[in-house]
């Protein structure tokens, strides 16, 4: 197939450029930045905005089928940058769908679309979504697979997946942040990091979305629907943090368990202190970030293994291995 996909340049969108030309399939990449390294592959690209819906159009014309993984992801910022990457943006990839007659859509939406700050355990995709998004981000992104998954149709057959906490070699959000602060040589935890939380290595949510663009037809049991995809480990979350930094050889520091009425007291404060100032910055906790810290968050991916034939091929154990050999110098993808 020839392949739209929007991201190619990013952490994600790197890993499924990688294994959909290994697979045969040739790809399209869309984004703002300009990446060598991704040409250097195989991959052309195309230069633009999600936002701008003539550049959009224009760059998939020709293609046979589109992975969408572009977004702005975060917890603080604007919320019309939100809404004009994650829900325009999607709006555009529709109708770029729309006006090519392009059949298959995959789109990498996120959990965050159910969670309403309680304990996730064991959930599976009959979760309703979340009544009053906490972000801007999640916000934009609900509202984006909602009208995905409303375009399901005879010529449009569409799929939502939704890897929870993506990590390994070269990943640019979620490991340095912890690498960060345990350099620290302490880090606080609500409740001391015990509650159990999903992952997924980088290559198992590529090879997910790879599964499922190959899966998609009319009569695919996949089409129309959304997917929880994760390594299916739970692991505490104090574990996971200090696998982390093991790999990226930090010396384990001293875990803080902080109460979890202080954690959301203090993100509230911080939130309300960074909006006073007017910072573009993102402040250290927010309520969001305090309730994903405090809370369980894990789910049932059988769904993801009966319908896309799919299941993770990389153990958090390898993962780690792999994030190590990365910070080492070593090879840092398989």
């Amino acid at each position: 197939m020839r392949v739209f996909l929007t991201g190619g340049g990013g952490f994600l969108g790197g890993a499924i450029a990688r294994r959909l030309l290994d697979a045969g399939h040739s790809v399209r990449s869309y984004s703002r930045g300009r990446y060598p390294a991704l040409e250097a592959l195989g991959a052309t690209h195309v230069r633009g905005d999600l936002g701008d819906r003539e550049a959009v159009i224009a760059a998939a014309k020709g293609c046979d089928a589109v992975v969408h993984t572009a977004a702005k992801a975060g917890v603080w910022g604007p919320e019309r940058e939100y809404r004009r990457a994650n829900l325009d943006g999607t709006r555009n990839i529709l109708a770029a769908c729309r006006d090519h007659q392009i059949p298959r859509l995959v789109y990498t939406s996120t959990p965050s679309v159910v969670h309403t700050g309680g304990d996730i355990e064991g959930a599976d995709e009959s979760m309703p979504y979340a009544r009053e998004p906490h972000t801007a981000y999640v916000a934009t992104k609900t509202a984006a697979e909602r009208e995905v998954l409303a375009a399901e149709s005879e010529r449009l057959q569409v799929v939502a997946l939704r890897p929870h906490l993506i990590w390994g070699p070269g990943d640019p959000h979620l490991v340095p942040r912890i690498v960060a602060r345990g350099r620290r040589g302490r880090i606080a935890l609500p409740g001391g990091g015990r509650q159990l939380v999903d992952t997924v290595y980088v290559d198992n949510a590529a090879d997910a979305h790879v599964a499922a663009l190959e899966r998609l037809g009319p009569d695919a049991p996949c089409a129309g629907r959304a997917y929880f995809i994760s390594n299916d480990e739970p692991r505490p979350l104090r574990e996971m943090v200090l696998g982390i930094l093991t790999a990226a050889g930090v010396p384990s520091p001293r875990v803080i368990p902080i109460p979890t009425p202080v954690a959301h007291a203090a993100g509230a404060l911080l939130e309300g202190a960074f909006r006073l100032a007017r910072s573009s910055r993102e402040p250290p906790l927010t309520r969001f970030t305090a309730q994903a810290l405090s809370t369980a968050h894990w789910y049932d991916i059988g769904a993801a293994n009966r319908d896309l034939g799919w299941a993770p091929a990389v153990s958090i154990d390898e993962g780690l291995a792999r994030l190590g050999a990365s910070f080492a110098g070593g090879a840092s993808d398989g």
